[in-house]
């Protein structure tokens, strides 16, 4: 199985676990607060992600309808955290659904560590 496939397999479980479970009080046209943890593959220097991580924000995350924000930041122990702003879930959802085609969220899944990424999502 192609690793990229793998990889948006599990980005896209993630999502529909998170709609499923859905954050308590979170409504669909409600602000949408999304929080992903994660690692880097061996051998990804922290300089070289950042590079990968500023491009897929840009050239993407950044475009979307609904979108309000965006912070990345590295952690003590090597674990990497994104929160991204969503005006609702369903603009969340639709970011999420367009991300498999984005040339540069290829660079920044092919990245992580998959199986140490975690991703939830929050109702404002």
């Amino acid at each position: 199985m192609n690793i990229t496939k793998w990889l948006y397999g599990g980005i896209m479980a993630c999502t529909f676990a998170m709609q499923a479970g859905g954050a308590a009080g979170a409504t669909p046209a409600g602000k949408v607060i999304e929080v992903v943890t994660f690692k880097l593959k061996p051998g990804v220097t922290a300089a070289q992600f950042k590079l990968v991580d500023q491009e897929v924000e840009v050239q993407h995350v950044s475009k979307q309808p609904g979108f309000v924000s965006r912070e990345s930041a590295a952690g003590e122990n090597g674990e990497w955290l994104v929160i991204v702003h969503w005006r609702s879930a369903a603009d969340a959802d639709a970011s999420m659904a367009s991300f498999e085609k984005a040339p540069a969220a290829a660079k920044f899944m092919s990245s992580l560590d998959a199986p140490t990424m975690r991703m939830q999502r929050f109702g404002k």
